[in-house]
């Protein structure tokens, strides 16, 4: 039977919480031993239904995995280059082993990906850097079938920053003949993490964290050992949770400079904040003030944050605004939060939120990943009866043990079947 997440809320948050390994940078990590012959290392890799997915398009690839937390991938014994739907349906990241097949081996045929329904994903410009790098590729029943016997750097201008394309076309690029140059590229801190893993295992990379990243392709990389960064959304997560149930939490395992923007505007809300190298401090006793936010590529404010950030609001005192900027679909936690007694109006990419005296709980449904999440904090804030969330596995795509970490900080909270 289904599981479904209680909560009764009203409970402040005291104590520490530990943060998982990212999600979003894990599974680019995974792609990238697809490059390497032989056994790579990765640890503090979260436990996720996503990790898995990936774990099992691998294997199917014929690489060989051992471990959970600490995760040993072989792909010496790797033959395929066929993903397919039953396996690429449920998870958009799984495009990330296009890049890396069309390198090692100068094929990939890989089915057009699925995962949360928060708008359109193209991979169009994947498709056009693998061409301008001199791939052959072409859509067939639903696939995308790449072929090269070997890339040749490129010059290529994304018209938009992506995250996923500049992960894919970085991967291609190390092994390519030539330098490749990504303009306008994603400078969030996941393509800093795989530049690392990759200049580890021997590419020559340079600009990973500017819009402008060079890449000399090599002729061959070897294994590594590389740890997983921190997750930035899972730890901005737990901060506006404070702001929502009040409290006085330390997060630990995670970098504050990565949550600059997330930061900034839960600080304008009230919550007084501090932080050292690798751990945050958030205490909130009142309640919280009505903030304004617009969701942009790094380092502006993430879009994994617009939900969670959204919660919050609905409880803030007086008018806020969040503009959705990134995915057009991005806004359909907000029906579930009015179930609560929230005051939200949708026009267009624009939500106008009149913060509320008190939510109460209710039966809800999530439906992606980071509103579950919201669904989540909006609970721990209900002063009234209690929340149930059905769908849950949404949440267990990208939030290691979540429900679990939130009661360990004295949240009552629980899981159900049925």
């Amino acid at each position: 039977m289904a599981e479904r997440i209680l909560i009764e809320g009203g409970v402040p948050l005291r104590g520490e919480v530990f943060v998982s390994g990212a999600k979003n940078a894990a599974l680019p990590l995974m792609a990238a031993t697809l490059l390497a012959p032989g056994e790579t290392v990765i640890t503090n890799v979260p436990r996720l239904r996503d990790v898995q997915t990936m774990r099992t398009l691998l294997e199917h690839l014929g690489a060989s995995c051992r471990g959970d937390g600490v995760l040993s991938i072989d792909t010496e014994k790797v033959n395929g280059w066929d993903a397919p739907y039953d396996l690429v349906k449920t998870m958009r990241a799984s495009i990330l082993v296009l890049g890396p097949l069309v390198s090692r081996f100068g094929r990939a045929r890989v089915s057009q990906p699925g995962g949360c329904a928060i708008g359109a994903r193209p991979i169009n410009r994947h498709i056009a850097g693998l061409e301008a790098m001199g791939a052959k590729v072409f859509l067939e029943h639903g696939y995308v079938v790449a072929q090269a016997d070997r890339l040749r750097g490129a010059e290529i201008v994304f018209e938009a920053p992506t995250v996923t394309g500049t992960e894919n076309l970085l991967m291609a690029a190390v092994l390519a003949e030539g330098e490749t140059v990504l303009l306008n590229a994603a400078r969030e801190p996941e393509v800093v993490d795989l530049a690392a893993m990759l200049r580890a295992m021997g590419a020559k990379i340079s600009g990973e964290g500017t819009d402008e990243i060079r890449i000399e392709g090599v002729s061959s990389l070897t294994p590594v050992a590389y740890e997983v960064m921190p997750d930035r959304i899972e730890a901005g997560t737990y901060l506006a949770a404070v702001g929502i149930c009040g409290g006085d939490i330390v997060i630990r395992d995670c970098v504050p400079g990565h949550l600059r923007a997330v930061i900034s505007r839960l600080e304008k809300a009230g919550i007084r904040m501090e932080a050292g190298e690798d751990w945050i401090r958030a205490v909130s006793g009142e309640r919280t003030r009505a903030v304004d936010v617009m969701t942009d590529p790094y380092p502006g404010f993430p879009t994994d944050m617009q939900a969670q950030f959204m919660a919050l609001m609905t409880l803030s005192e007086g008018l806020s605004t969040v503009t959705e900027t990134i995915f057009e679909g991005r806004f359909m936690h907000v029906p579930e939060l009015c179930r609560m007694g929230a005051d939200i109006t949708l026009s267009e990419r624009k939500a106008v939120i009149r913060g509320v005296a008190a939510l109460y709980g209710a039966p809800l449904m999530a439906t992606d990943l980071r509103a579950s999440a919201s669904l989540v904090l909006a609970g721990l804030g209900a002063t009234r009866g209690v929340t149930e969330i059905s769908r849950v596995y949404h949440l267990d795509r990208g939030y290691d043990g979540l429900d679990g970490k939130l009661s360990r900080l004295g949240a009552r909270i629980w899981r159900a079947e049925g």
